[in-house]
């Protein structure tokens, strides 16, 4: 939906173009003498209609570059369900690194991520798994949340940024789960007990 939204509004801006351009040249050209009239000086180029002209173009663009960024920046029903699940403020790492994650206040459902020798800005997105997933498609970085870790990748540079990063919840699933292990898919069934 955001790539067709997308798609229409550069369209817009391809169209808007083409008319400022076409009234560009409309009002540079001279008209010619009608017949039987006196001929004229040729009339100098008006610069002030020409950068008026380009002030409108960069003027429409510039709004046009607005809406499709406003556009992309409309999260789902979906999106700002994931949103909420998202696990924020400061979260140790694993080899002392850490993380921190904010929920940013004006735009509901993007993040602020900040790290050591990093910064994002992710917002979610669905996934089939259930996992919780946030993007920053520019800079290519993924966070993963888990119900006992997250982890930051950069799938452009393909490495792992931070593993094993845990909030106070987290955490707390984490140590339930060593004290009492979900069973592997591998692990044989348990035998039914027998009837009597």
């Amino acid at each position: 939906m955001k790539s067709t939204l997308t798609a229409t509004l550069a369209a817009t801006i391809l169209v808007a173009a083409s008319s400022l351009a076409m009234a560009q040249t409309t009002t540079d050209t001279a008209k010619p003498a009608a017949a039987g009239t006196k001929a004229t000086k040729p009339v100098a180029k008006k610069q002030p209609a020409v950068n008026a002209n380009r002030t409108n173009l960069k003027s429409a663009a510039k709004n046009v570059a607005a809406g499709i960024e406003a556009a992309e920046a409309a999260l789902t029903p979906a999106e700002l369900a994931i949103a909420e699940r998202v696990q924020v403020g400061h979260m140790p790492c694993e080899l002392g690194a850490s993380i921190t994650l904010t929920a940013d206040p004006k735009n509901p459902g993007y993040f602020d991520m900040q790290g050591k020798n990093f910064r994002y800005r992710m917002f979610p997105v669905a996934t089939s798994t259930g996992a919780i997933r946030l993007e920053d498609q520019k800079a290519g970085a993924v966070w993963l949340q888990l119900a006992n870790k997250s982890m930051l990748m950069n799938q452009k540079q393909g490495i792992r940024l931070a593993d094993e990063c845990m909030s106070p919840a987290q955490a707390t699933v984490a140590e339930a789960l060593k004290l009492n292990p979900a069973p592997s898919i591998l692990d044989a069934p348990k035998p039914a007990a027998a009837a009597k």
